[in-house]
């Protein structure tokens, strides 16, 4: 996978330096729009920060995503927050369980190659993509599967699992976290997206702290790229709320597709 990311970075060798600013900016509008929707923007900027900056160690180009990231998702939860509403105590304990596993999962990731996991990962996420894709009514009903402490306890073990790839790995974590509030807790695509925005902002911060304090974040790229994710936000989370549940259906299973592509390359190149 290095060699590929190499192979492509060459291709821009000798591109003047404000021209890779347009491009890095141009990806993170787009990945601010697909995360508001669906959630999996770093499955477009981390990609594109290994590809026009490969002078960048793995850690710098997450921690420069993550901190583009963040204000964009912070717009889009302020965008589902006034116009859905959401589950205050849910998106608070998952939540909180999803920054604690965040912030472990920034530690970790310089222990342990994430590359142990992905091959099952891999496996994971193309069933669920199929399992999305025959099950057409998957998320067109909010009927939620549990009640009290139990629908309490599902949604932190949901915020810790899914918080610890997204300190550990990152690109998904929104995808992921929509499905697991869809499959698991049975909330219906907009809802799961909306909360999804809120724990998923909550963690990224959590696990921005971890970078930050590493002095990872390379400022003169994360902040352009963080306006542009902030407008791309905006106008998904707007296109969210408009066209509802089978619009973030669709785009769920474009993000995922993407997600598979990426871990496949991973895995076997």
């Amino acid at each position: 996978m290095p060699f590929f990311y190499a192979l492509i970075s060459s291709l821009f060798c000798g591109m003047n330096e404000w021209l890779l600013y347009v491009l890095v900016c141009t990806g993170a509008l787009f990945a601010g729009f697909i995360d508001a929707v669906v959630g999996g923007g770093g499955l477009i900027q981390v990609p594109l920060l290994l590809i026009l900056f490969p002078e960048l160690s793995h850690v710098q180009v997450i921690a420069s995503n993550r901190f583009a990231s963040v204000a964009g998702t912070s717009v889009a939860a302020y965008q589902y927050i006034t116009k859905i509403g959401v589950d205050t105590t849910v998106v608070l304990v998952t939540g909180s369980m999803a920054a604690v596993a965040s912030f472990s999962g920034t530690f970790v990731m310089e222990l342990i190659k994430p590359e142990v996991f992905k091959p099952l990962l891999l496996a994971v996420i193309v069933v669920l993509a199929v399992y999305t894709f025959v099950k057409k009514d998957l998320g067109t009903v909010h009927a939620v599967k549990y009640s009290g402490k139990r629908f309490l306890l599902v949604c932190a073990g949901i915020g810790a699992v899914i918080g610890f790839y997204n300190g550990f790995i990152g690109p998904g974590t929104g995808s992921l976290l929509v499905f697991a509030f869809v499959s698991v807790a049975g909330l219906n695509f907009l809802h799961a997206s909306a909360s999804s925005k809120i724990v998923n902002a909550i963690a990224d911060i959590a696990s921005l702290v971890g970078f930050l304090m590493n002095g990872a974040v390379v400022f003169k790229i994360a902040l352009p790229m963080m306006g542009c994710n902030m407008l791309g936000a905006y106008v998904g989370s707007k296109a969210a709320i408009l066209k509802g549940n089978v619009f973030i259906r669709y785009v769920f299973l474009l993000v995922i597709g993407i997600l598979i592509i990426r871990l496949s390359k991973d895995v076997f190149f």
